[in-house]
């Protein structure tokens, strides 16, 4: 089996994590394993294994054929059978299988405002999807949607899984107190509704004012990120909530916070989270997407519904107040990603359902 993952860009994101995963995952178990960022590189370059095939396209437009033709060569010269194209990335996917009939493409849907899915356009991937071979979804609403909107059958949900990093020099020092850190692991999109995070860090200010907020991830200088640091310094929070751009190390940081936290109002299945579990963070978040697949409230977690500042700030203040909590929920955590949600056992399904439903189809 020869497969290629297909990406915009290695910049820090739950797609583009997802990409580098199952190329390492998939160079220790098939014949070839390739990845080929298609417009920019990014920090998690330096995460792939060095049994990974890579390739920068560096294309500047959507028909540039100049990095079409170059995929075209890339996949004829490495034999590929197989292009697993990640969100946006299908067009250029299509593109190549014009003048190669024989590649097959599997998208690989990563929509991140699943929780909304009705709003969804459809008609240009209802068009594209005569192409594709097979569609992985990354949570069960997606799956449904392939099914129900696009009317296309041969679709999987497979969760995302995390895998813990090569080994990388820490270089990222969180600011606020040592051992009263409180990590929020996401880019700064309209979805991950940090301003959630913001009204419960106002109410801890004043019953926790020694404990922080990190947020880490990806920062597109836009209007919410400007909106954000706004509302950041209005509600006087430049001491107790500091911001970040993404990075590549990690794991170095999650060992530096005693909390994981998500407040988005819409997710799939967030790759942050399988990263706190790894590291073995206690957990709060909002009960959305295919979050409470993992997360089971008052057990490994605890789930709030979306926007409910108070029951946020109150069991983040439980946790705060209950080492032994923090220890027991973060450990039942670990081990229920470890044995359900772990590479090993994607990858073998995935392999399953590309050697049954694909290859020979």
């Amino acid at each position: 089996m020869r497969v290629v993952q297909l990406i915009d860009s290695l910049e820090a994101g739950g797609a583009e994590r997802m990409a580098v995963n199952y190329a390492n995952a998939l160079s220790e178990t098939i014949d070839f394993s390739g990845l080929i960022a298609t417009r920019k590189e990014g920090k998690l370059k330096n995460q792939l294994d060095g049994k990974v095939n890579y390739l920068f396209l560096d294309k500047k437009s959507i028909f540039d054929f100049k990095a079409i033709l170059k995929l075209r060569k890339y996949i004829v010269s490495n034999r590929v059978a197989i292009i697993q194209a990640h969100s946006s990335s299908f067009f250029l996917a299509i593109l190549v299988k014009l003048t190669l009939p024989r590649v097959k493409i599997i998208w690989h849907d990563h929509y991140g405002n699943s929780d909304f899915i009705e709003a969804r356009p459809k008609y240009l991937l209802q068009l594209a999807s005569f192409f594709f071979n097979g569609i992985i979804a990354v949570n069960e609403k997606l799956r449904t949607w392939s099914l129900e909107a696009l009317h296309y059958k041969n679709g999987i949900y497979l969760p995302n899984f995390a895998t813990v990093e090569n080994e990388i020099q820490s270089h990222t020092h969180l600011q606020g107190q040592s051992g009263k850190r409180i990590l929020c692991l996401a880019n700064l999109r309209p979805q991950k509704n940090h301003f959630l995070l913001l009204e419960v860090a106002s109410k801890l200010k004043e019953s926790h004012p020694d404990w922080s907020f990190h947020l880490l991830g990806k920062d597109f200088q836009d209007s919410y990120s400007q909106e954000l640091k706004m509302n950041l310094k209005k509600q006087q929070l430049e001491n107790h909530v500091f911001v970040y751009d993404s990075c590549s190390d990690v794991a170095a940081v999650l060992e530096q916070v005693q909390i994981g936290i998500l407040t988005s109002n819409s997710e799939g299945l967030p790759v942050a989270l399988l990263e706190y579990a790894l590291q073995r963070k206690a957990v709060v978040l909002t009960d959305v997407g295919q979050v409470a697949s993992i997360v089971e409230d008052n057990k490994n977690g605890f789930l709030v519904p979306s926007n409910n500042i108070e029951l946020f700030h109150n069991r983040l203040v439980e946790l705060i107040d209950n080492k032994m909590l923090q220890e027991c929920f973060a450990e039942k955590l670990y081990q229920k990603v470890v044995n359900h949600f772990s590479a090993a056992s994607i990858i073998e399904k995935y392999i399953h359902w590309i050697r049954t439903t694909i290859i020979n189809e």
